[in-house]
């Protein structure tokens, strides 16, 4: 599953390749957890460990994938 944060005063989207078996109600619960805090870092872990920390304050948008709707390689 992807998850794409957009951040404020940023062209760039922060994307984070997250595990299959990601809690999507945790997620979104933990999201909005820590929107409500204010100057807090929101952390994230991806699929090979590294761990992504964003300001709550400077989160635009948050777009969660599909499960499995990672980017495919090869031909169709």
């Amino acid at each position: 599953m992807d998850i794409r944060i957009g951040v404020s005063e940023t062209p760039k989207e922060i994307t984070v390749e997250l595990s299959d078996k990601t809690d999507l109600k945790k997620l979104k619960k933990d999201i909005d957890s820590a929107l409500s805090e204010e100057n807090s870092l929101f952390w994230l872990t991806d699929i090979k460990g590294r761990q992504v920390g964003i300001p709550t304050n400077k989160i635009a948008y948050v777009d969660i994938g599909a499960a499995g709707s990672g980017n495919p390689v090869g031909f169709s």
